[in-house]
């Protein structure tokens, strides 16, 4: 009887401990992806800093292409406002799928405005315009790189957290679905570096 109870009292023991892995697993991988996710954040916020410096220098010179230049503004700060709210929860599918959309039409209307700033040879010479545009090409492959981390962390979360035993624990443990992958529309051309001609 005595060596029954120290041998149950030991897988007892195992057991704890083998949760308790489970839990810092998951909690390990989910503050991974979510500091990944803040990465993201900061390359996005420069994006969007940068981008009314570029309508600024541009918007001096092409005055009679007003709506395309509030169209841009505008989509900048609709995708500011959903970085916010996906900042607040990296691992909510709708926030994080709200902010693809709105970076999908942000790069719509940033790709409208490249097309547009062709038709002014002046601003092709402009030093500030190609020191912004020079800076936007870098943030646009940065944030490339800072997505592809994120989705790696929300991959090996996601996996971790679908496989067995610890699907069975997961939402006990405060973890009830898994994380969202970070993907544009585009993503065929995002597979592309940004072009920026002048």
């Amino acid at each position: 009887m005595g060596t029954a109870l120290i041998v149950i009292l030991a897988l007892i023991v195992l057991l704890i401990i083998y949760l308790i892995n489970i839990y810092n697993t998951l909690v390990t991988l989910k503050n991974r992806f979510q500091n990944s996710f803040a990465q993201i954040e900061v390359q996005l916020k420069r994006r969007y800093d940068l981008i009314p410096n570029l309508i600024e220098v541009a918007k001096k010179a092409m005055a009679h292409e007003r709506e395309t230049l509030e169209a841009v503004v505008a989509a900048r700060n609709e995708a500011a406002a959903f970085l916010k709210a996906a900042a607040a929860n990296p691992g909510e599918a709708s926030a994080i799928q709200h902010l693809s959309q709105a970076e999908g039409i942000l790069g719509g209307a940033l790709s409208r405005l490249n097309v547009v700033m062709e038709a002014y040879p002046n601003l092709k010479t402009n030093e500030n315009m190609m020191q912004l545009t020079e800076e936007l090409s870098t943030t646009e492959n940065r944030v490339a790189f800072a997505r592809q981390a994120f989705n790696d962390s929300v991959m090996a979360y996601n996996t971790y957290r679908q496989s067995f035993p610890p699907i069975l624990f997961a939402p006990v443990f405060g973890h009830p679905r898994d994380a969202e992958l970070l993907e544009f529309a585009d993503s065929e051309q995002i597979q592309q570096a940004p072009k920026v001609a002048f």
